[in-house]
């Protein structure tokens, strides 16, 4: 049995500057504490890693704590809202801003357009911390939509609207929800000259929707594909929705223990892929016991 790890997986550019920002940071501070807000990345293996080496991973209501211990903390890829940067200053905690730069030309988007009185419109979940950062250069006063339907019964099709998405979303339901908004916003303002009602910005990374056509034939070309993610992982669940679509042997495990040896019987060529957030290193110990599998068979 072959096993194969797919050359395009692993960490994005944006995580790997984080993370290397992060063990920087880590490396320069021996007698301090670096924390970080929030878990780096969506992969609890590399979050593990980076703990051991001294990293602590804190979260909002732990900040007051940190007053008066000159402490750093570490902005994750995701970004944060201005509130966290206020906070921060007036705590006198150190904040070392590793906000991916894709997020943060997508905050400084929502932001110009909100200050020029724009409904905004985010393709995103709610909750997710991107979303949440987005959310706050606005004030909250923007409408978070996950479906074509919520689009329809949320968005007020007599504004003037910017359309973004949270950057690891799908790609084929933000246009989905683009064709929408377009259609109704032309039919509103067919008599208006203005000719930015609409603006819409496609905000998806490309690390994550450019990896589409290689994913399916890489997951086409493998009787069995196994997919190594965070459960958490948002562009994870985007990507393996993109393998199973193709291959309906393909299976979404976190940890290595959850490889079940059914999976491969009868199988010639097994394939590894994974999230943006998935550790190349960890894909390494996955085939490592794939391969372990195949010689008790």
């Amino acid at each position: 049995m072959k096993v194969t790890i797919d050359e395009h997986s692993g960490f994005c550019w944006g995580v790997v500057r984080t993370i290397e920002i992060a063990e920087q940071a880590v490396a320069d501070n021996d007698n301090n504490s670096v924390y970080i807000l929030g878990e780096i990345i969506h992969n609890p293996k590399e979050v593990e890693r980076l703990e051991k080496k001294g990293l602590k991973t804190i979260y909002h209501n732990d900040l007051p704590n940190l007053k008066g211990t000159n402490s750093k903390v570490l902005i994750r890829a995701h970004g944060e809202p201005p509130s966290t940067y206020s906070l921060a200053k007036e705590l006198g905690v150190e904040l070392i801003d590793a906000t991916c730069p894709l997020v943060t030309a997508l905050q400084n988007r929502v932001k110009k357009f909100y200050n020029e009185g724009y409904q905004i419109v985010i393709f995103g979940k709610p909750q997710h911390p991107e979303v949440i950062g987005l959310r706050g250069v606005c004030n909250d006063e923007c409408v978070v939509i996950q479906t074509p339907e919520e689009a329809l019964e949320k968005v007020d099709f007599s504004r003037k609207t910017l359309f973004i998405s949270q950057t690891t979303m799908d790609k084929h339901l933000f246009e989905k929800i683009r064709s929408i908004l377009q259609t109704r916003v032309k039919e509103l303002y067919a008599y208006d000259n203005y000719k930015e009602q609409l603006v819409v910005k496609d905000t998806l990374c490309r690390a994550v929707t450019g990896r589409e056509e290689h994913l399916r034939k890489f997951a086409s070309e493998n009787d069995v594909l196994i997919f190594v993610a965070g459960r958490n992982s948002s562009n994870g669940k985007s990507l393996f929705k993109i393998c199973i679509e193709t291959n309906p042997k393909s299976y979404f495990i976190e940890e290595v223990e959850e490889l079940q040896p059914e999976w491969f019987k009868n199988a010639r060529n097994v394939g590894i892929t994974g999230a943006t957030s998935t550790p190349r290193w960890y894909m390494e110990e996955v085939k490592n016991a794939i391969e372990k599998i195949s010689l008790e068979k």
